[in-house]
């Protein structure tokens, strides 16, 4: 009798569908960190930072190989590590530890790299906080060079499916391509480097799926998987009819990967001919490349805070201006929409201390910051009009409320512009804008609209304000939709006040990325959509088989309706089969 097929839940992280036998991949563990010897402190200090020297020379050579191989996006990924093992904060707190506490230099970096990781899993912004497996990767790597043992050592001999508790961004990029079927891990996160290196190379992924180890190792090292990194389906040992129908799934991703290749470059037109802007969410200038490939119009929002974060410093208005300027000329004349540091109680910076709030959402952060810290943003402001000779850039605040912080943006910008222009710096124009995610923001614009040259709407916190619902506890999940008839009306004001006003509206929200609700969207005014990359396909479709004219009757309709589920309803009807 053959063995009961196993299914588990976990996480898409790069679409594709793969099946075949799984090799459990795990690097050779470290050893447990020691002494050092009182007189020998100052040589493992010097050990320790020759090792941060030759990690980053090594990481730097993975970063030319990867680009080598015609991944330059990706590349950037290494390059970016080798950054953090010359960056001084990492390992000046890894030879304190060896200077106060006696620790070697093993597991003074082990304990460095966890703290700086441990701070960025807490952050509320996914993208940040997946950040912490660089860090781990990275002091993982010095560490490894200290106790003599290999950095990459992964091989495999057969086709597999290769399984682990996690994978870091290096194992990912030296792992044997041409002998992965697919990735399985039980931890992870979909936008953690591992998984954006995943999807740059083609592999189906799952992550976050628990047990998949115990399920594994239950069913035998001979039993297949079957893994759907667009749905995040595992099967443990599938059956004969599990395995037809992954199979057909496979031959049919492949026909979606071709269709999608071939729309990129479609606009997304309504049936009767309205045409909505598609734009690109993006965290560094690595995702530029894919979103383009994908019909990405520009970038709604750059997030800037990868900049900030992982460091003891802050980013030289040099440093800024190369990776802003890096994504603008990336996407050759579209605009690219650079948002403002977004940071405060729940993003914390070590070099910008700020008092403990107890509700960090509703604190000092984004732009309020500027009140006390102007020269934050006077720099970061100053970096963007230096990367605008190379293209198109839009510069929008975080966090407005009112009238007086878009003057207070306004004054920034103006100190900014003034300073080059008396220094003789090459500058480009930028168009100033405000995201609206408070809603006194969106019910007070008509009043200031025309000071600002667009705006985008946050769907993300405007739902979580409006409907009082903090986007941190799973327990309101149920509440959090921005489908919401309350979200929709204020979507309808600003939309309104926008067209008053003659000046663009955007969504840069989970919402844009959303089929269902970017049709509810584009029916009540609403002509630029930003979203992540992996969205643009299908809400190009969705777009593409409605009529604007249905959307904007049906727009009307859910703004009476009872629910966010009867108002979603509505536009899923709407939705291309």
């Amino acid at each position: 009798m053959g063995l009961t097929p196993v299914r588990l839940a976990g996480v898409p992280a790069a679409p594709g569908v793969a099946r075949g036998p799984w090799v459990h991949v795990r690097r050779r563990d470290l050893p447990l960190g020691g002494r050092v010897a009182s007189g020998a402190v100052e040589d493992e200090e010097a050990r320790l930072r020759d090792a941060a020297n030759a990690a980053a020379d090594d990481l730097m050579a993975l970063s030319e190989r990867v680009g080598a191989e015609g991944h330059e996006d990706e590349a950037a990924i290494f390059m970016a590590h080798a950054a953090m093992a010359w960056d001084p904060t990492l390992v000046e707190v890894a030879a304190t530890r060896i200077r106060e506490q006696g620790e070697d230099g093993v597991a003074a970096i082990q304990a460095s790299g966890a703290s700086a990781a441990a701070q960025l899993a807490a952050l509320d912004d996914p993208l940040l906080a997946a950040r912490s497996a660089d860090v781990l990767d990275v002091a993982d790597r010095i560490a490894r060079i200290l106790a003599g043992l290999p950095t990459d050592e992964v091989t495999l001999a057969d086709p597999s499916v290769v399984v682990a508790e996690d994978l870091s961004p290096s194992m990912t990029a030296t792992l044997p391509r041409e002998h992965i079927l697919g990735i399985l891990l039980e931890g992870g996160s979909p936008t953690a480097h591992a998984a954006i290196l995943a999807r740059a190379y083609g592999i189906p992924a799952v992550v976050a799926a628990p047990a998949a180890l115990a399920a594994l190792a239950a069913a035998g090292s001979g039993a297949d998987v079957a893994i759907d990194g667009g749905t995040g389906e595992v099967v443990v040992a599938p059956d004969a009819d599990t395995v037809a129908e992954f199979d057909a799934r496979a031959v049919l991703h492949a026909l979606a990967r071709s269709a999608d290749a071939a729309e990129a470059g479609l606009a997304a037109v309504t049936t009767d001919g309205v045409e909505v802007t598609l734009l690109a969410n993006i965290g560094t200038p690595a995702e530029a490349g894919p979103a383009r490939a994908l019909g990405a119009r520009g970038v709604g929002l750059f997030r800037t805070e990868f900049l900030f974060l992982e460091r003891s410093t802050p980013p030289t208005e040099d440093e800024q201006a190369a990776a802003y300027r890096e994504a603008v000329e990336a996407f050759g004349g579209d605009p690219v929409t650079i948002r403002l540091l977004d940071i405060g109680g729940d993003k914390p910076i070590p070099y910008l201390p700020m008092p403990a709030e107890e509700n960090p959402f509703l604190g000092v952060r984004a732009l309020r910051l500027a009140h006390d810290r102007p020269e934050v943003f006077v720099t970061q402001l100053r970096a963007c009009y230096r990367a605008a000779v190379a293209g198109p850039v839009k510069v929008m605040a975080p966090m407005v409320a009112d009238a007086g912080d878009v003057m207070l943006l306004l004054a920034l910008a103006t100190r900014a512009r003034d300073e080059l222009a008396g220094e003789v710096v090459a500058i480009g124009p930028v168009d100033l804008g405000v995201m609206l995610e408070i809603p006194s923001a969106v019910l007070s614009a008509d009043a200031w609209f025309g000071n600002v040259a667009f705006a985008s709407l946050g769907t993300n916190d405007l739902t979580q304000y409006a409907l009082a619902v903090d986007r941190g506890n799973p327990a309101l999940e149920r509440y959090r939709d921005a489908m919401h008839p309350a979200v929709l009306r204020l979507i309808a004001m600003a939309a309104d006040s926008a067209a008053r006003a003659g000046i663009s509206l955007s969504v840069c929200g989970e919402m844009g990325g959303d089929p269902a609700a970017a049709l509810a969207l584009v029916g009540l005014g609403v002509r630029q959509l930003s979203m992540g990359t992996a969205s643009l396909p299908a809400v190009r479709r969705a777009i593409r088989g409605a009529t604007a004219s249905t959307l904007a009757e049906t727009a009307a309709l859910a703004l009476h309706d009872r629910s966010a589920a009867e108002a979603r309803a509505r536009f899923s009807a709407l939705l291309p089969a």
